[in-house]
């Protein structure tokens, strides 16, 4: 396996801070990204290098690994756990020989931990990297459950996203990280969620909050207006008198409960009251005459 240059790819000094990572990587990841680069090859096989060199250097410990053990990191665990064992194994056999313990001591130890020969049955197993991805949804997106195909490490993988999604949650998809060593059992693949916010719409777990405005007339004299809701339109009565800032429910109109099918948060209405402007001559002395009947 040939050393890759991460760093490189991402066009990013070492010493990048976690910021500069990230904002290079969304640039780079955009320039590359395959719907905006359709049938082209070369540009698919860049945004698979932004992805995988983003995937380490994004993660602390994976960047720690990476920068001590360069194209072997993903094995670093394995190596560290090795040395140790070897420790452990070279300062018994120093008591066993008082002291003789020779260079073939540890080509026998490093046989029986990685194979060689007769002593294959006594390889060790190792577990697999752990993987982390970030996932950028629109929070239209996370409203219903839905499947996306993720490419991590140049492979395809097949997700279900729960309805109700939370931004920077993370979840684990078991089995999908680094492939296990000796059949040691596979890594698993965390998948962190970065929601973008675009619509009117204030979430709050499962609630939504927005704002609708009426003019001084309805809110006076009441009557029907229609609100949107995140689903689709609603008509609502307004009572007559309503206050400006007057917050009304709409139960089990907000956001899908994460993982409990079926069940939403409520949305929350606040009226903004719209004072008209432009009055005619024949509006201002009606409004002067309701004055003075106040």
């Amino acid at each position: 396996m040939s050393y890759i240059d991460y760093y490189k790819i991402l066009g990013v000094p070492k010493n990048a801070s976690e910021k500069d990572i990230k904002k290079a990587y969304r640039k780079l990841a955009r320039l590359y990204h395959p719907d905006l680069n359709p049938n082209d090859k070369e540009a698919e096989r860049k945004f698979k290098e932004v992805n995988e060199a983003h995937e380490v250097l994004s993660h602390p410990e994976n960047r720690k690994k990476y920068d001590e053990y360069g194209k072997d990191w993903k094995h670093a665990e394995e190596f560290e756990k090795a040395k140790q064992q070897q420790q452990q194994y070279q300062g018994s056999r120093q008591q066993q020989y008082h002291g003789n313990f020779e260079e073939s001591d540890f080509s026998d130890f490093f046989e029986s931990m990685f194979g060689g020969g007769s002593r294959q049955h006594s390889r060790t197993m190792f577990r697999g990297q752990d993987f982390n991805a970030e996932l950028q949804l629109d929070l239209k997106d996370v409203f219903t459950t839905h499947k996306r195909t993720l490419t991590v490490n140049n492979k395809n993988i097949r997700i279900t996203i729960p309805a109700g999604v939370e931004n920077g949650q993370v979840i684990k998809i078991k089995g999908h990280g680094g492939k296990g060593v000796n059949n040691g059992p596979n890594g698993d693949l965390y998948i962190k969620f970065n929601i973008v916010n675009n619509t009117n719409f204030k979430r709050d777990k499962e609630n939504l909050y927005t704002t609708v405005s009426l003019d001084l007339y309805k809110a006076l004299l009441g009557g029907d207006v229609m609100v949107d809701t995140f689903d689709g339109k609603v008509k609502l009565k307004v009572k007559p008198e309503t206050q400006n800032g007057t917050q009304v429910k709409l139960k089990g109109k907000g956001f899908p409960v994460y993982k409990k099918e079926g069940q939403f948060g409520d949305l929350y209405i606040t009226y903004n009251i719209k004072t008209p402007t432009n009055l005619t001559e024949k509006e201002k002395e009606l409004f002067i005459e309701l004055s003075k009947l106040r």
